[in-house]
């Protein structure tokens, strides 16, 4: 097996500028969580509306291609991809798009996250995702074999 030279795998500013960008956004959110009366919760639909407007205006696109993943994967990402999928559809299918196209966009991410939910409960169990697959054993029982017939291989 060959050594690896990591210095030439990855393009060293294209992962600073991702770090910072990513870290800036965070860093916005806990200075509104700490200087101001704000919930987490409020804070969240701010990011998430702030990112869907700024997506729907085009302007957000300038910050997704200087930052990659670091500005798309906070939660202003989030909503940019919903205001993405939604102008998208609407150039598709028509007005119903704006309706549809934002479930279709962030469908993966939603799917990717219940899946890694449901995974990591069969490993690391505390009291209440006990209950919750129980809740699920009860009324799905299907899905709660499948999931422990397929995913106890991986």
């Amino acid at each position: 097996m060959s050594e690896v030279d990591w210095g030439t795998v990855f393009e060293w500013s294209t992962l600073l500028k991702c770090f910072v960008v990513g870290g800036l956004i965070c860093v916005v959110g806990q200075i509104l969580i700490d200087k101001t009366k704000l919930t987490p919760a409020r804070i969240l639909v701010i990011f998430v509306t702030l990112g869907a407007i700024l997506g729907g205006l085009g302007i957000y696109q300038y910050l997704v291609d200087f930052a990659g993943s670091g500005a798309t994967v906070p939660l202003t990402g989030f909503g940019y991809n919903l205001a993405k999928g939604a102008i998208e559809e609407v150039k598709n299918i028509g007005f119903i798009g704006a309706f549809t196209g934002g479930v279709k966009a962030a469908a993966g991410r939603n799917c990717c996250c219940h899946f890694l939910w449901l995974f990591s409960c069969f490993d690391f169990k505390t009291k209440n995702e006990k209950t919750i697959m129980i809740f699920i054993y009860k009324n799905e029982p299907n899905l709660l074999n499948f999931l422990s017939n397929n995913l106890g291989s991986l």
